[in-house]
């Protein structure tokens, strides 16, 4: 190896630095004539997804606030790509992880997380009234009693996963200039926050519209078992900005689905479930907006670890999946608990439902 060729890879990028600056891509909307459509922003570039983000962020703030000591384990609840954001920050770091996750974990993620590094504890049942994530929470906690001096970032509650997605807010205003719409899932709240958050200061007057599941309490919906990951909660996380939201929209597993796969077939750029979700939702904002509006989506993820579960026509069959093509207008509720959602439904009142 010459002396140019070594100072090269002495000059290559640290492993965190792969993270962000991701592309934008113009998607036409998914049912018309492709003369409307949205700009989708490609977090599926990241290393492990959008949560690489988060993962990092949270961690390296945790060990300059001395949360985190060096080489201690960091213990937390993920149904994946959070997973992926932490066993890099474990690498990156230098510190051991432990992921408990639950048995609808694509058992693809679980290898992949194990590769990583990360150890992987699987609950065996879901909570009576919290379902899978207070589960996941418990036990949680019972590790990190177990091992003394091991942190759990909270990703559901801690203000850092909301202060992580400024720079994706930074590059979208960078990128597209005038955004006036913002599309973003609900999880655990943090990147619909922290890139509206942002934006607000980069491009006055955007509007945030939440995408969530159906079966999902973050917005006042009881909570029912929940077939799509990584969109939605069985539970109530503070980083949930509600008064940041003109609207809201519940959509259905099958839903999301068609989403992706017209996606797949007609961007090459696709993902899971939250893709699905948030390009139903964009699409439509896309055909009923004046034309000019300039929308921005975010896609949290690509769709390799889906290949058994959205991509499976087997898997599709045995959940009802492909038996219909998704309505082009959404239901509408005056207000989240007025009714139980059953397939894509808008509402423009927002509420906590936790609020005193």
């Amino acid at each position: 190896m010459g002396t140019t060729e070594r100072r090269r890879l002495c000059r290559a990028p640290k492993l965190s630095s792969l993270v962000g600056d991701t592309p934008v891509l113009w998607v036409p909307e998914l049912w018309g004539d492709g003369k409307r459509g949205f700009w989708a922003k490609l977090e599926g570039c990241n290393p492990g997804g959008i949560k690489d983000r988060p993962g990092l962020y949270m961690i390296a703030q945790a060990r300059c606030r001395g949360a985190l000591r060096p080489g201690a384990s960091i213990i937390e609840s993920t149904s994946g790509t959070l997973g992926l954001g932490l066993a890099l920050a474990g690498i990156v770091y230098r510190h051991p992880v432990v992921l408990v996750t639950d048995p609808g974990m694509e058992p693809a993620m679980h290898r992949l997380l194990r590769a990583y590094g990360a150890r992987v504890d699987t609950v065996p049942a879901p909570h009576p009234t919290g379902g899978w994530q207070q589960a996941r929470r418990e036990r949680v906690r019972a590790l990190l009693e177990e091992n003394p001096g091991s942190h759990c970032p909270d990703q559901y509650h801690n203000p850092d996963n909301v202060s992580a997605y400024d720079d994706l807010a930074r590059e979208l205003a960078h990128q597209l200039g005038r955004i006036d719409v913002l599309v973003c899932s609900v999880g655990t709240g943090g990147h619909s926050a922290g890139v509206h958050r942002t934006l607000r200061r980069l491009c006055p007057g955007v509007r945030l519209v939440g995408v969530d599941t159906i079966g999902s309490t973050i917005f006042g919906q009881p909570a029912r078992q929940r077939l799509m990951r990584g969109l939605g909660s069985s539970i109530h996380p503070r980083n949930v900005a509600y008064d940041s939201f003109s609207e809201i929209h519940w959509v259905a597993p099958d839903e999301a689905v068609w989403a992706c796969r017209r996606l797949a077939s007609g961007h090459y750029a696709s993902g899971g479930w939250s893709v699905g979700a948030v390009a139903l939702v964009s699409s439509w904002l896309a055909r009923t907006h004046p034309d000019g509006t300039r929308i921005a989506a975010i896609f949290p993820d690509g769709p390799h670890r889906y290949a058994d579960t959205i991509y499976n026509d087997a898997y599709c069959d045995d959940h009802g999946l492909l038996s219909r093509k998704p309505d082009p207008e959404p239901d509408e509720v005056g207000h989240p608990l007025d009714a139980e959602v059953r397939r894509w439904t808008r509402c423009t009142t927002v509420i906590d439902p936790v609020a005193p």
